[in-house]
């Protein structure tokens, strides 16, 4: 119980932390609208005359990447990866080496802290903007409950997978002075097997069932198309949950690699 009432202080005062930039989280979001409005007019182009595309309707991917904006501020790990690096670079590090708490609850209680706040906050134009939205937006209707459900545990699943991927990297700085290269090309890669630029659906055959191994895939796209019936099948959807857990537990043991092995190298100085 006092494990839990730590990392529940370290939550809230995340909370009040990131609710001081409320006003940059909230600006961002609404100029993210913008790219709603390029993406409606880039996918409005593409259907032009086609009534589907790789078996879905326009109504159907614009309503992926409406929700796919909104999911980003949710599950996304913002700056993790550099404030872990900026610890370790300034030594900052050096107190939790002396305290009784993890460093990883810690790093992931606030992660979710800001997770909440940036996402509610995302959520508000979105809202204000349903008006002009509604009409573009599908949803599956009560018989895909069954794939909401196991949507719930594939949301926080993929947070966690975001997070511990950002962990990871900003580990390397036990390593590597500088890691942004890392970060750069990660993005690029999650940009693209990730399903930001594009539905994973859309690409060849083999490539989307290699895609369906690697982590990316249940970063972002997996909970999206369970939320948006781009999966429909339930027995596909709990493999996909098996191979999202089963890369979350691998992240996790590499997480702890590379802290205990990050630590004989680190040389701490001072009080």
């Amino acid at each position: 119980m006092s494990a839990i009432a730590k990392y529940r202080q370290v939550f809230l005062t995340g909370l009040q932390t990131n609710l001081v930039y409320r006003w940059n989280f909230a600006i961002r979001a609404a100029f993210s609208l913008l790219h709603l409005v390029y993406v409606f007019t880039l996918w409005g182009a593409a259907y032009a005359g086609k009534a589907e595309i790789g078996g879905f309707a326009l109504g159907a991917t614009l309503t992926y990447f409406t929700l796919l904006l909104v999911l980003q501020f949710f599950l996304s790990a913002a700056n993790d990866d550099y404030e872990i690096s900026e610890e370790i670079r300034n030594g900052l590090i050096n107190q939790f080496l002396t305290k009784p708490i993890n460093y990883l609850g810690y790093r992931l209680s606030l992660f979710f802290s800001a997770r909440l706040v940036a996402g509610s906050l995302a959520l508000l134009p979105v809202l204000a903007a349903l008006p002009l939205l509604g009409k573009y937006l599908v949803f599956p209707g009560t018989e895909h409950l069954p794939l909401y459900l196991v949507a719930i545990p594939a949301l926080l699943l993929a947070a966690f997978i975001q997070f511990i991927i950002a962990y990871c990297f900003g580990l390397l700085t036990f390593w590597f002075l500088e890691i942004q290269s890392f970060i750069i090309l990660s993005l690029a890669v999650e940009s693209v097997l990730g399903g930001q630029i594009f539905p994973l659906d859309l690409m060849p055959g083999w490539l989307y069932e290699l895609s369906r191994w690697l982590p990316y895939y249940y970063q972002m796209y997996f909970p999206a198309a369970l939320l948006t019936g781009r999966i429909t099948d339930l027995g596909f959807a709990l493999q996909g949950l098996v191979i999202q857990t089963g890369w979350a537990i691998a992240l996790l043991f590499l997480a702890q690699a590379l802290w205990k092995r990050g630590l004989r190298r680190h040389t701490a100085v001072g009080g």
